[in-house]
């Protein structure tokens, strides 16, 4: 249960998350004053709302993060390169890139490794590589993390949330592998506060969630409830 926890502040730790096909510039609106309300780590849209999103949150704390090769991963790297340098001239700083998960299963780790590297270098942005962890065995993730974490990205994230979502195993594994040279982003799935803590105590530095809000009266709930 929560009440188990240590008490944690979850709002700094939240990537507020609009990954619908169907959202609207409306929905994108309400996110961005949520994240700038809650004072939740960033807003995270797909790469046409990018631009609507930098406006709303311009001068504000939220960071403003998109997917790239969202949720396949299975683009070419040209198509992700020009996708990342696209987003961040529209002003995004966060960069979430789902790798290419057949090009691990198969062996090319070198054309893994580069592709994730050129975005990092060419886009100077802060990039959290999506393993998703629910489609690989556990050497495969360990394998994955380590290429990702040598390419330079700065945060490791579980899942898109199309196949699964996070686990306090692959947050525990992935910390593990990181030795605290990246973050841990768990994502998908996560909707309720014992979920968030549980995810939060097994080593997630960012927590990818729709319910942020949610997760907050969750909380002040249980709060009110202890006295």
């Amino acid at each position: 249960m929560a009440a188990d926890y240590p008490d944690i502040d979850i709002a700094p730790l939240i990537d507020h998350t609009l990954l619908t096909p169907t959202a609207t510039p409306e929905q994108v609106e309400q996110w961005c004053n949520d994240a700038d309300r809650f004072q939740f780590a960033a807003v995270c849209i797909h790469p046409a709302s990018v631009r609507q999103a930098a406006e709303l949150l311009r001068g504000k704390n939220p960071k403003v993060c998109t997917v790239i090769g969202f949720p396949t991963g299975a683009t070419t790297s040209a198509v992700k390169l020009y996708e990342a340098q696209d987003a961040v001239e529209n002003g995004a700083t966060e960069l979430d890139v789902v790798i290419n998960l057949s090009w691990l299963k198969v062996g090319k780790t070198e054309e893994l490794h580069r592709e994730i590297a050129e975005i990092c270098q060419e886009t100077g942005q802060t990039v959290k590589a999506i393993l998703e962890t629910t489609l690989l065995t556990d050497a495969e993730k360990r394998l994955a993390a380590e290429l990702c974490m040598d390419a330079g990205v700065a945060f490791l994230k579980t899942s898109t949330g199309w196949n699964g979502g996070a686990t306090v195993a692959d947050v525990q594994l992935l910390k593990e592998v990181a030795r605290e040279q990246a973050g841990i982003k768990a994502s998908g799935g996560i909707r309720t506060i014992d979920q968030a803590l549980e995810l939060i105590v097994a080593g997630a530095t960012r927590l990818g969630t729709s319910r942020g809000p949610d997760l907050l009266r969750q909380r002040d709930t249980l709060d009110k409830a202890r006295g």
